[in-house]
This record gives structure tokens, C-alpha cells and sequence, in this order.
């Protein structure tokens, strides 16, 4: 058997190919571009998104050799919380807007209002937001009233593909919750909030879950991508939650912890846990009836990054962190401020900002560094604390992947700074690997997600926590956690 995860991605398209033993067999993307008509705003045209998976889906097959009928499922994956309007007829009214656009301020502070900030919380897990969909929709309301008019159908993006490729209008039920127009105890749309905000619940799809056949590639699909008419479309998940199915992260007790250019902290639950102030996303699971827990630090790998583009631009990574090795846990007394690009987990602030805190003349270019590097599990730290505050009953594994993986020291801070045991796993595609487990789960591949990470997830290697480091780093995280309060108001007096 042969399945298929499609992932609409904020800056491509990727199409992977599993078999049944969970072997990567093909992988295409196609790329497209991120319009900014103004300050602050992030939108791009659904019709690339849609040429980009044609492109893909025909190239992972005919690299491939795999013939249009051995693929026996499809699953969509992609970005969350981006708008697309169509109309009565299923045409785009207007460009996608994304969810890193941050226009909507003012709607955000309407929903609160509407409906109240804790009511808001304990209904759909999380606060108002930018990025989050719901502000969006009276964002085009009050702003772009004739559009809004004419507005039949809302979808994410990945929904917009599907609906490219089946005809149907449908969407998941993890995709669904980060719109934070649901109910997540529930598992589906929630009337008091289309009704305090006094939006239209029929633009709104059938909500399924992960493994859920949700259509069919229809004659024109196929002929546009190569694929076999009558090929079954399974609902899929927002790319964190597709990315943790891919990592394994689907039962208690096993968090995910992407080390990329932001850092998400991920543990799914079997209840919904929802962080009283908001500070966390709540979101349902792609996995069948479960939830998840979600942390986002905007700039983990990014500091590591920035640190040495603009102080060691000439300077391997590798020969950048070697010397980090030789200087004590906590760096001598120096900590690093990770909020190169303000913050959204613990601290919802845009304007929070970075710096090295503690900088004496004995400091030397290894202490830096490795202040940067304990920066960031530190506030990877944060995210963990606040899951525990939530109620996350236990932490037996924390599965880790993304760039920041490569460097044995990084994974050694982070178990000392977590102070548990971080496991490796091979698996490079991310959120198109857990879309295609998903799809091979609806296709009857493996009985369960459960049963297909346990069969196809595969630990390379396991990073154990250190007594004394974990010692240090207690206490020095909990100097850390003081800083950002006290700099608040300097933060945002100098963003101004």
C-alpha cells in the first residue's frame, strides 16, 4: 500500500509518498510567494497553492515510478489559521489572508469584549489572537464590507486544496479549533460564539476527524494532478498537529518539541486542558478523539541563527558551539533574552525583545553562545511549566526534531534544562510524513494512529538528563523567569 500526505505550507507545497512500512518513497514540493500589500499584513493567492500541488503530486509520482493507482489514500496537511472567502459558486473573493498576519488587533479586543476573555478561553482553549481566523472574518466585515456581501463559504488553506481536489467543502477537527471559532470540548463549531460574533455558521464545513474519508479525487483532480480518479481524501490536521502524529506525540505522556526557527512545545491529552490565561493554544488532535497542548517561542533555532550571522558570520556552526562545551552550566552568570521577534509563548508580547542580560569583561565569545543556547531551552522550560500548571499529567519522553537537533551539546542543555529524557526521531518530511500516517490509517493501513506510530516512528537516539546540570539550571531558570517582568516596561518604551 502506498499513501499520500499533501502539505500546504506558508512557503510551498509538499508532496510525500510512504509505504506501508512507513518508508519515505517520494518527495516533491513546489514553492510560491508571501504578498505584504501592507505593514503588518501577510496574504497569498489560493490558485498557487493549488498549481503548486498539481506540480508536486505529478513530479513525487513520476520521480517515484509510483503509478496513479497504487496510491491507495491522501492527507492534507498544512498552515492553520488562514482565511479563504469563496463565494456561492466556490470562486476566491479576495488573496488568503495568513496567519502570521497581525492586522486585526482590534477584532481581537471585539471578541473579547463579545464574549468575554474567560469565556472565550474556556470555551475555545485560547485567547484572541492575530494570527487566529475568527478576527479575520470581522476584520474583512468591517474593513471590506462588499466582500464580506458576497462571502458564501470560509475555509483554511489546506481546505481550499481539498476542495480543489474533491469537490467537497470539509475540514479536520485539529484544523477546525485553531480557527477558535469551536468548541473544543465539543469537537465541533460553537454556536455561542458565531453567535456572540454574529457570524453565519452555514460558511463553515462539516467538521471530521484525522482519519476521516472526507471525498474522492474527482475527474478533473486527477486529470490536473496525475492522480487516480476515486482515490479517497482523508480530513488530515494543522501541520503542528500532522507533525506530532509524525513524531509519535499521539497518547499521554510523550511530548514533541520542534527546534526550527521557532520552538513549539507539543503534548497531546485525552481530555481537553485548557491554560487558564490563554498563554497556551488548546486544540483538538488529529489523532481520533484526543486534544493537545501547544507552546510556540517565535525565535529558538532563529537565535542561534541571528547570533551567528551578525557576530560570527564567517563561522561554522559546528566550530561556533564546540567551545560553548568547555563553559560551565549557566554560563557563568549570563543569560540571553530569546525575543528577537517579541513573544507568544509565555509572554503574548510583541514587543518583548531579546538581549544578553549579565555581560561582564570575563565573558568570551563560548560564553555567548552558550548563553544562547541555554536561552532557549529556558524558555522552551516555560512552556513546560505552564502544560504542568495546565494539568499535563505526566512527561515520560520529550521526541524532538527540527535543525536545532544536530547539535548534541543543544540536545544535552535542553534534557539538563527539562531535566527529562529527549528522543531523536528520524523522521526529516515532518507534517506531510504524520498527513500520509493519517491517510494510511483512513485507508485501513494500520488500525489506529496509535498503532501506526508505534509500528513506523523510530528513535535514532536518546539524550538522558544530568543531575548537576539539571541543579544549575533549576535554579538559574528561575532567575530567568524574573527577567522579563522586570524589562517589560523598558521593552516597550523602546519599541516605541
Amino acid at each position: 500500500m502506498t499513501f499520500l500526505g499533501l502539505d500546504v505550507a506558508t512557503s510551498s507545497t509538499k508532496a510525500l509518498l510512504i509505504d506501508e512500512d512507513g518508508n519515505v518513497a517520494g518527495v516533491a514540493s513546489s514553492a510560491y510567494e508571501t504578498q505584504t500589500p501592507e505593514p503588518l499584513w501577510s496574504e497569498q493567492d489560493p490558485a498557487d497553492w493549488w498549481t503548486a500541488a498539481q506540480e508536486s503530486i505529478r513530479t513525487v509520482l513520476s520521480e517515484s515510478n509510483t503509478a496513479p493507482e497504487a496510491v491507495d489514500a491522501v492527507g492534507l496537511t498544512g498552515q492553520m489559521h488562514g482565511l479563504v472567502l469563496l463565494d456561492e459558486r466556490g470562486a476566491v473573493l479576495r488573496p488568503a489572508i495568513l496567519w502570521n498576519d497581525q492586522r486585526t488587533g482590534a477584532e481581537c479586543d471585539a471578541m473579547r469584549e463579545a464574549l468575554g476573555k474567560e469565556r472565550l478561553v474556556q470555551l475555545t482553549g485560547n485567547d484572541a489572537l492575530p494570527g487566529f481566523t475568527a478576527p479575520k472574518l470581522l476584520w474583512v466585515r468591517e474593513h471590506e464590507p462588499d466582500v464580506y456581501a458576497r462571502a458564501a463559504q470560509a475555509l483554511l488553506p489546506k481546505d481550499y486544496v481539498r476542495f480543489k481536489l474533491t469537490g467537497q467543502y470539509a475540514t479536520d477537527k485539529a484544523g477546525a479549533a485553531g480557527t477558535i471559532l469551536f468548541d473544543l470540548e465539543a469537537r465541533d463549531w460553537s454556536a455561542e460564539v458565531l453567535e456572540a460574533l454574529e457570524l453565519d455558521p452555514g460558511w463553515l464545513p462539516p467538521t471530521h476527524e484525522g482519519t476521516d474519508v472526507t471525498g474522492e479525487i474527482s475527474g478533473k483532480a486527477a486529470e490536473a494532478t496525475g492522480l487516480a480518479e476515486g482515490t479517497p481524501v482523508v480530513a488530515g490536521g494543522g501541520d503542528q498537529s500532522a507533525a506530532a502524529v509524525g513524531t509519535g506525540a499521539v497518547e499521554e505522556g510523550v511530548v514533541s518539541i520542534s527546534l526550527g526557527t521557532s520552538g513549539v512545545v507539543f503534548a497531546a491529552t485525552g481530555r481537553p486542558a485548557v491554560e487558564s490565561e490563554g498563554r497556551l493554544h488548546a486544540f483538538c488532535h488529529a489523532a481520533p478523539g484526543t486534544w493537545h497542548l501547544m507552546g510556540v517561542m517565535l525565535s529558538a533555532a532563529g537565535s542561534l541563527r541571528w547570533y551567528r550571522d551578525t557576530l560570527a558570520p564567517k563561522t561554522d556552526f559546528d566550530d561556533l558551539l564546540a567551545p560553548a562545551a568547555d563553559v560551565p552550566a549557566g554560563s557563568d552568570g549570563l543569560f540571553f533574552l530569546p525575543y528577537l521577534t517579541g513573544e507568544r509563548t509565555p509572554h503574548p508580547d510583541p514587543q518583548a525583545r531579546g538581549g544578553f542580560i549579565g555581560l561582564t569583561a570575563r565573558h568570551e565569545q563560548p560564553h555567548l553562545t552558550r548563553a544562547v543556547l541555554e536561552g532557549v531551552a529556558f524558555g522552551l522550560r516555560d512552556n513546560f511549566e505552564l502544560m504542568q500548571d495546565a494539568g499535563l499529567a505526566r512527561v515520560d519522553e520529550a521526541r524532538i526534531t527540527g535543525g536545532g537537533t544536530q547539535s548534541a551539546l543543544w540536545r544535552q542543555i535542553i534534557a539538563d534544562a527539562l531535566g527529562v529524557e529527549l528522543a531523536t526521531v528520524a523522521n526529516p518530511e515532518g507534517a506531510a510524513y504524520g498527513a500520509a500516517l493519517l491517510a494510511g490509517v483512513g485507508a485501513g493501513g494500520w488500525p489506529s494512529v496509535e498503532a501506526a506510530c508505534a509500528e513506523v516512528v523510530r528513535v535514532t537516539e536518546r539524550t538522558a538528563p544530568r543531575p548537576e546540570p539539571v541543579s544549575v539550571y533549576d535554579e538559574r531558570h528561575a532567575l530567568y523567569q524574573e527577567l522579563y517582568p522586570a524589562l517589560r516596561s523598558v521593552f516597550h518604551e523602546v519599541a516605541q
